[in-house]
């Protein structure tokens, strides 16, 4: 028996562990408590499925979650096991202890738990984004919520390499910029937000600050972080106001076009020393980011791109500084985001003095360079390439470290190789389905779904001809409300009635996704066929941007579940010229013949 047990997922502890024959009793005490309360019940099955996903030790064990509410009325139990050998929930009172141990233990189907070895078990934690920053600024540190297994290229060796760089640069009076890649779900944004907590901790005169243009991953990320403030106040008695908690995290995640709107005003260098910037792949291209400034800063005379002109404020520091620029390969989805090339260009003609550090991984993933002048531009800037740099395992999916592979495949139209991905790697550990029915999406969704894990629908931006079955892409979502809210609430991700877009859910993720896909991807004669729909029709996608934003829109949406995936591809209507069938058809047989089960 082991008492308040850390649980993977930070400022968690459950009152109790049991270890009996092949079970993992977790034991949850509500003492003085009268009713066996859904709250109670959610608390402990979160706490069991916590160690059956993040605890190797008990990955393959029984796991019994047991509410005890002390004062309340025998409850009669019946086992119930889910597939992966997690019960539900088992209740009782103070009386009903010991039967409910002799309950689990009478259903034993294996030998005894080898003690000893499931106590040395390592955590596999992989926490979302929100623990994850919810945990920093806490002052945890990331060795304590990012993976432990020996075998992954981890954030904590990425972490160390970018704090060796920025050592070296305070240490000689360099200005340097490195950047970071990762497959979907490594944890870049982790790797960054940790960046800004543990330079803030070594010399809070660095100023370190992380800085995204992702507008719902900061306002999402914020009022996480103000909700748990204001939570944590109220818990030791005391009382903070929301406004208040909001405007002491603001300093922590900053959005960078507020940024670069004070550097405008000013000609000073920014307090900062180190900055992060997030999706840096998203930055604007000169074209882009003059025409945002003189139609909206009364800027007439700016003529740089976004990344340059970031270079060029962080140049203004006499002494040193350091960009750290995190880059996700193939996740520009929206006009003007010029990808990782336009930072390269700033270095072609200005800034000769910097140092530039690159992930190796850069010049062999079509992703982050396109073609081979791109990569000639690179070679000419005399980079270092360092392989510490690239984040090359998902922690999104713990379930399936190959699911971006899979997804590349799709997207490639490589039938072969992706049923070798999906038959090899995917189908024995990442729930996976299709289906042409739209409610049988939402009842799977919320079937898998057990304690808190959260579920939600998502589409392309461009999925127009959705609004027939009852999802409308235009009506925006509130991302605080949708990632936050809990399930009674019919604005929140569960009640799978508004759905988000790659703009709204990039950087961010669910537990379980339903994926619903339209006509504006379709594969036809096993091509993707890329299309807009303007007025009454649709039209092909001809220039390169457009059909890149595209592709990878599709790429955001098909990489945000941590834990299973349903892709929800409508049957088309025949009296509808713009929802024919055959825009579906394909689509859907690619996907059974991968060996994707149906519903």
């Amino acid at each position: 028996m082991l008492l308040e047990v850390a649980i993977p997922r930070m400022g968690k502890r459950a009152d109790a562990v049991v270890l009996l024959a092949d079970a993992v009793f977790v034991l949850e005490f509500k003492v003085g408590s009268t009713s066996y309360d859904q709250a109670g019940q959610d608390q402990v099955l979160d706490y069991a499925l916590d160690l059956k996903n993040l605890h190797a030790g008990s990955h393959h064990a029984r796991i019994l979650p047991v509410l005890i509410a002390t004062q309340a009325a025998a409850y009669a139990n019946k086992l119930n096991s889910y597939p992966d050998g997690l019960h539900e929930t088992l209740l009782g009172n103070a009386a009903q202890l010991a039967g409910i141990l002799q309950l689990g233990i009478a259903a034993a189907v294996g030998p005894p738990l080898a003690v000893a070895a499931w106590l040395q078990a390592g955590y596999q934690p992989t926490p979302t984004i929100i623990e994850a920053a919810q945990a920093l600024y806490k002052g945890h540190q990331v060795t304590e919520i990012s993976r432990s297994d020996a075998g992954a290229e981890n954030l904590s060796v990425t972490g160390a390499c970018i704090a060796k760089i920025i050592d070296h640069s305070k240490a000689q009076g360099r200005k340097s910029i490195c950047f970071v890649t990762g497959v979907p779900g490594a944890g870049k944004t982790l790797a960054g937000l940790n960046i800004a907590t543990e330079r803030t901790r070594v010399d809070a005169q660095e100023h370190a600050v992380f800085l995204s243009g992702n507008g719902p991953l900061v306002a999402v990320l914020r009022e996480a972080l103000a909700r748990d403030k204001v939570q944590e106040a109220k818990q030791q008695g005391q009382r903070i106001e929301k406004k208040k908690a909001v405007s002491q995290v603001q300093s922590f995640i900053q959005n960078i076009h507020h940024f670069r709107d004070e550097a405008l005003r000013l000609s000073a260098a920014p307090v900062e020393k180190v900055t992060v910037f997030d999706e840096a792949q998203r930055a604007w291209s000169a074209e882009q980011a003059s025409k945002f400034m003189q139609q909206k800063r009364g800027q007439t005379d700016f003529n740089m791109s976004e990344p340059e002109f970031l270079v060029e404020v962080m140049d203004r520091h006499p002494d040193w500084c350091t960009i750290v620029c995190l880059v996700g390969g193939g996740q520009e989805i929206n006009t003007g985001e010029a990808g990782l090339e336009e930072w390269l260009r700033a270095f072609e003609t200005r800034f000769p003095d910097w140092d530039l550090f690159y992930s190796s991984r850069i010049r062999d993933d079509r992703n982050y360079l396109a073609d081979a002048a791109a990569v000639a531009r690179l070679d000419a800037l005399q980079a270092a390439p360092l392989a510490e740099l690239h984040l090359a395992v998902s922690v999104r999916s713990f379930r399936a470290e190959r699911l971006a592979a899979f997804v590349q495949a799709v997207l490639d139209a490589d039938l072969p190789e992706a049923r070798r991905l999906f038959q090899e790697h995917l189908q024995s550990a990442y729930p996976l389905r299709i289906t042409r029915q739209l409610d049988a999406a939402r009842a799977w969704l919320r079937q898998q779904a057990r304690g808190s894990e959260r579920y939600g629908l998502v589409a392309s931006s461009g999925a127009h001809r959705l609004k027939p079955l009852g999802l409308n892409i235009k009506d925006k979502i509130d991302a605080p409300v949708w990632f936050l809210n809990p399930a009674d609430d019919v604005r929140s991700s569960y009640y799978l009635e508004d759905v988000a877009t790659e703009f709204d859910i990039q950087g961010l993720e669910l537990d379980w996704v339903g994926v619903a896909w339209d006509a504006d991807f379709a594969l036809r004669n096993g091509t993707w066929q890329l299309r807009k729909f303007k007025g009454t029709r649709w039209q092909q996608c001809n220039s390169a941007d457009s059909r890149r934003y595209l592709l990878n829109a599709y790429r955001v949406l098909l990489t945000r579940a941590r834990q299973g995936m349903v892709l929800f591809i409508p049957p088309g209507d025949t009296n509808d010229p713009t929802r024919l069938p055959e825009w579906y058809d394909e689509t859907y047989r690619f996907f059974q013949q991968t060996g994707v089960p149906e519903l």
